[in-house]
C-alpha cells in the first residue's frame, strides 16, 4: 500500500469514526426505557418496545464498528497493516477503503 492510499484511507477512517459516533449518540436516544406511565395502547407500547430492541442492536453494532475503525486507526502506521492475519498476503487496497477494519483478505475472509 502507498503512503498516498494510506493517506486516503486515514483519512476515510477518520471521517467513518466522527459519523459513528455522531450514530451512536443518536441510536442511545432511541434505547431510552419506554415508561409505563406513558397513556399509549397496547399495541403502541408493543411497537416501541420492538423499534427499542431494534434500536438497541444497531446500537450494538455501531459500536463494535466504531472500535474496530478506532484499532484500525491506530494500526495504520505499523508495519503489518494491510496484510492479511491468516495469510500475510496484502489485502487489496479497494478492500481496505470500503471496509477499512478489515484485518483478512477475501480469500481468507470467505473460508
Amino acid at each position: 500500500m502507498t503512503a498516498e492510499e494510506k493517506e486516503k484511507l486515514k483519512e476515510k477512517i477518520e471521517r467513518s469514526i466522527e459519523e459513528f459516533e455522531e450514530k451512536i449518540v443518536a441510536l442511545e436516544a432511541n434505547t431510552q426505557p419506554i415508561s409505563p406511565e406513558n397513556s399509549i395502547g397496547r399495541v403502541s407500547r408493543m411497537d416501541a418496545i420492538n423499534n427499542k430492541s431494534v434500536a438497541e442492536a444497531a446500537l450494538r453494532n455501531a459500536k463494535r464498528k466504531l472500535s474496530k475503525l478506532q484499532l484500525a486507526l491506530k494500526s495504520i502506521d505499523k508495519s503489518g497493516f494491510g496484510l492479511c492475519d491468516r495469510c500475510q498476503q496484502p489485502i487489496a487496497p479497494l478492500r481496505l477503503m470500503f471496509l477499512p477494519e478489515s484485518t483478512r483478505c477475501i480469500r481468507c475472509a470467505d473460508k
